[in-house]
């Protein structure tokens, strides 16, 4: 059994047994129904965690505060307590460390970003930094490289294509082997609908092959 390297500034060298199953509970969560939910989470012990408490407090971001919330009340069960660490409450430092996670995931494209997102709207642009990339994305207890992969899944699971597209970059901007994404890819084509899993092998066929 491949474990985790959970070491202070450990690097994603092979997806662990632990990571495939995190992300593979990443399209459960938000995809499934509250029955998949409630077995992946007893299935999930082989996770720290941390990691899992970690996943559905972002999963609010990919697949809204109803499955987060129904989540993590499954978790309860399991975990009665909260295990995540409290992180920043300054709205600064949400700034700060979500413009600087948003930079590493998007690297060239970070500026035109910006700029696409404010013209949508300049809410929009603020609370992906703060409230995204920040407040959530930035926070302690997973590292970026995980979450990145777990952000493909629920993207994936959702059939949102133009932020998995995004992502899948995003995980190679930091640092994920491509053999690593290969993985994570064929990991989370076990749990989705069969054409989400064909669109998603597709995606990613043409982002390694840029």
């Amino acid at each position: 059994m491949m474990m985790p390297d959970t070491a202070p500034g450990a690097t994603l060298t092979h997806l662990d047994d632990a990571t495939r199953a995190l992300v593979r509970l990443a399209a459960v969560i938000t995809a499934g129904t509250e029955q998949n939910v409630r077995e992946a989470l007893a299935a999930s012990s082989i996770i720290p965690a941390v990691w899992t408490e970690e996943l559905i407090l972002q999963t609010y971001l990919f697949a809204g505060f109803p499955r987060a919330l129904n989540a993590m009340r499954e978790w309860r069960r399991i975990q009665p307590a909260a295990v995540s660490p409290v992180g920043s409450s300054s709205a600064d430092d949400w700034r700060r460390d979500g413009e600087q996670t948003c930079a590493a995931v998007y690297g060239a494209m970070y500026e035109r970003l910006r700029e696409n997102i404010r013209g949508l709207h300049p809410l929009l642009d603020e609370w992906m930094i703060t409230e995204g990339y920040g407040k959530v994305l930035s926070r302690p207890g997973l590292d970026l490289m995980r979450r990145e992969l777990c952000i493909v899944a629920a993207c994936a699971a959702a059939g949102q294509e133009r932020q998995l597209h995004s992502h899948l970059h995003g995980a190679l901007n930091v640092g994920v082997p491509a053999d690593v994404v290969d993985g994570a890819v064929e990991a989370v084509a076990g749990v989705i609908a069969d054409e989400a899993a064909r669109s998603t092998r597709m995606l990613w066929a043409r982002v390694r092959g840029k």
